[in-house]
């Protein structure tokens, strides 16, 4: 095959051009011709420009050795036969242009137009439109040649000759396919290769480009008129590289300065943009993927645009169409703090079509009452935003929400419920908690004085021998995760010195502050201690391990309640044995379930679908049972945190909020109410449950929370029993 390769950086240069070399030899030695014609210096940035009124002149140029500044370069043809290269000072399509039709035809036609490899990616709109690299593919495909873009997403300056070589062997291959199983209908095609070591081993996949903007100003700086022009190769290195272009523009005078431009784009525009995208070229590419988007020659027209444009009398723009004009139904920050969980609700959300706009912030609304969806963090959402203008703003958290996920006031919430309401199930449905404050282990008496439930059982469990026959006990810190804090007690002593073993001074804690199970006292504070569930359901298939079921829970508005019927059943690492029993008796590995508890060696083995949960010994229906227990108390708990808890539990119309749920259920198939988590952490569910659990989840939170606000479409009518989602609490709190 007869290649012709061009590129915008100019010739080899440690400095500018450090991959075409490489590339140039390992297409030769896969046994094609390669006839080199390259910019004599650098020429990014430069898209697909000819020079006007300039006469071009070439020079010639022999490689020297790779990653050795040391080739030739004469002002005339090389006459003693060896390898030569062309030189042009002119831009990369001048070079496509003149390689085709004048310095090669005594080798026969060219096959392919290869343009690259580019010094840095050619990811997203923003690089694409002002790419040398890709403006010569598209030169040579206007010329009728198959063309193809080429360039490495570098991580590093430091050049790895046998990581250059490896990329350079995957970009053969690459270039061989394409051209065998090329299709009629693309003209070139941009593919991005990450530079890694094992990029032969990385995932290649189709990649449509991000279109993306410049968001942050201009991409120009002032500079005094002085300023002299930069070496090119140096200031693409400089732009590449600099972190420091995105300072603010000093402020303006009512004088005009006389001064020069240079350019200096925002690099941090195109960062950010590609991370919320969760798809696309630049995304891919983060992840580590190699991109290959085919391309058209031409700025192709959008098919939703159509019809004729006239001027009306006031001279404005009026398109006749016999299609709705494309008008985004709402904007969207989508920006969750898991990227485990962004590719996922953006795929969500495209399924609503292209009505749907993806922003970088609430900045660039068209107008602020513009319809608006912010999901995010926590901290990011912008709740001034959604107060303002309650009937276009949704965001993804209710503003406060603490009767619900911190463990002392969910523990008040139930009690306050429960008194009001004796006959409701959640007296069956939730171990009644003791919540005491504590900073120092040497006031835990005092801290319990008014625990008179819990005071009794610790000393009666004083007079017990036998550990089995207590009456167990757990301490939960009420604003802590991940299973830290939790530990099991059944007297006094045992409970104190729980509290004292937490008690170190603050060398001590500097010491301890990178361990996962470090707690102190006085960071934590508020504790509940709830009587212990002894006796768990036990499935035999799965070790007899103890487990939870974590379930994902959907809020809307003021007040609707979903329950997912997806749900995970999260195993110990170890076999269950009763507290105090046994030489593992008061091995926490034994007794918790959360996986941030566990090592990587054992979490393979304990996350699962519930509903694929086998047991012989459990009557039939026995999971269907559970689901329905845990729709009932998940219902009656909102409505106590939305009734009695107003303070602590606000629910407004343009808020929505997924909450993981944890349940237990004992070996009489009695499920108990654990906690709620805000912002759950998804990424336990693993990669094997990723799609049909958590994908399956941000599908149904767009059908019932997100497209019904937008008027995108009626909430789906489903009976309850059916629904992958079923409502199991609809409330009229009087907020509209």
């Amino acid at each position: 095959m007869h290649i012709l390769l061009v590129n915008d950086d100019g010739p080899p240069s440690n400095q500018s051009s450090p991959y075409i070399h490489s590339l140039a030899v390992t297409l030769q030695s896969h046994g094609h011709q390669v006839s080199v014609v390259l910019p004599n210096v650098q020429r990014s940035w430069i898209g697909k420009a000819h020079m006007v009124g300039q006469n071009l002149t070439p020079s010639y140029f022999r490689p020297g050795t790779l990653l050795k500044d040391d080739g030739i370069e004469s002002t005339r043809p090389f006459t003693d036969g060896g390898e030569e290269w062309i030189l042009l000072d002119g831009t990369p399509a001048s070079c496509v242009g003149i390689g085709l039709h004048h310095l090669f035809n005594n080798r026969g036609p060219v096959d392919l137009v290869l343009s690259g490899p580019n010094y840095g990616r050619n990811t997203t709109a923003v690089f694409a439109l002002s790419s040398g690299t890709l403006g010569a593919a598209m030169e040579g495909a206007i010329n009728g040649k198959r063309s193809i873009a080429l360039s490495y997403a570098f991580d590093s300056r430091e050049h790895d000759l046998e990581v250059i070589k490896e990329a350079s062997e995957l970009s053969t291959r690459l270039v061989e396919k394409f051209v065998k199983e090329w299709p009629d209908d693309v003209h070139l095609y941009s593919i991005n290769v990450p530079l890694r070591k094992g990029v032969t081993d990385a995932k290649i996949v189709y990649a449509e480009m991000i279109q993306n903007q410049w968001v942050s100003g201009s991409t120009y700086d002032e500079t005094p008129e002085d300023t002299r022009n930069a070496d090119p190769a140096n200031e693409e290195h400089n732009i590449r590289e600099s972190e420091e272009l995105n300072r603010d523009t000093p402020a303006k005078t009512g004088i005009r300065d006389h001064v020069t431009y240079k350019w200096a784009p925002k690099f941090v525009d195109i960062r950010k943009w590609v991370e919320q995208c969760g798809e696309g070229d630049g995304w891919e590419i983060l992840q580590g993927n190699v991109t290959v988007t085919p391309l058209r020659a031409n700025f192709w027209p959008l098919p939703q645009y159509k019809g004729e444009i006239k001027l009306d009398v006031d001279s404005a723009l009026q398109v006749q169409t016999d299609m709705k004009a494309f008008i985004p139904s709402f904007s969207a920050v989508v920006d969750y703090p898991e990227s485990y969980v962004q590719a996922l609700l953006l795929r969500a959300l495209k399924r609503l079509g292209p009505g749907v706009k993806i922003i970088a912030s609430s900045d660039q609304l068209n107008r602020a009452d513009s319809p608006f969806l912010q999901f995010t963090a926590y901290e990011a959402l912008n709740f001034d935003h959604a107060m303002n203008h309650p009937s276009t703003s949704l965001i993804c958290a209710y503003i406060i929400r603490k009767a619900l996920i911190r463990k002392h006031y969910l523990s008040n919430t139930v009690a306050t419920w429960l008194v009001k309401h004796p006959e409701s199930s959640l007296a069956s449905h939730f171990k009644p908690s003791t919540h005491f404050e504590l900073d120092f282990a040497e006031f835990l008496e005092e801290a319990l004085v008014d625990a008179w439930d819990l005071n009794s059982s610790l000393s009666e469990n004083q007079q017990v021998v036998e550990n089995e026959q207590k009456e167990w006990w757990i301490l939960k810190p009420g604003m802590s995760d991940g299973a830290n804090g939790l530990r099991l007690f059944s007297t006094f002593d045992e409970l104190q010195a729980i509290f004292e073993e937490w008690e170190v001074d603050e060398c001590d804690a500097n010491e301890l502050s990178g361990h996962t199970q470090s707690t102190m006292i006085s960071q934590l504070r508020h504790f509940i201690a709830q009587p212990y569930i002894t006796r768990p359901l036990l499935l035999s298939g799965y070790g007899n391990r103890k487990f939870h079921i974590r379930t994902y829970v959907l809020a809307t508005g003021a007040l609707k309640v979903y329950v997912y019927r997806e749900m995970l059943a999260l195993f110990a690492a170890k076999p269950y044995t009763p507290p105090g029993v046994g030489a593992n008796g008061l091995d926490l590995r034994a007794h918790l379930t959360n996986t941030c508890f566990q090592d990587e060696s054992t979490k393979s083995t304990s996350v699962y679908r519930f509903w694929a949960l086998e047991s012989e010994n459990q009557p039939q229906g026995w999971k269907e049972n559970i689901f329905s227990q845990i729709c009932t108390i998940t219902g009656e708990v909102f409505e106590a945190a939305a009734r009695e808890q107003m303070v602590h539990f606000q629910a407004i119309p343009n808020a929505f909020e997924i909450f993981g749920v944890d349940f237990l259920v004992d070996g009489a198939l009695q499920v108990y109410l654990l906690e709620f988590n805000a912002y759950p952490d998804f990424k336990q569910t693993g990669h094997e449950l990723q799609d049909i659990v958590v994908g399956g989840l941000f599908d149904e939170v767009v059908d019932m929370a997100i497209a019904p606000f937008f008027g995108q479409t009626k909430e789906p009518h489903r009976p309850s029993s059916e629904s992958r989602m079923p409502l199991v609490k609809d409330l009229d709190l009087g907020r509209h």
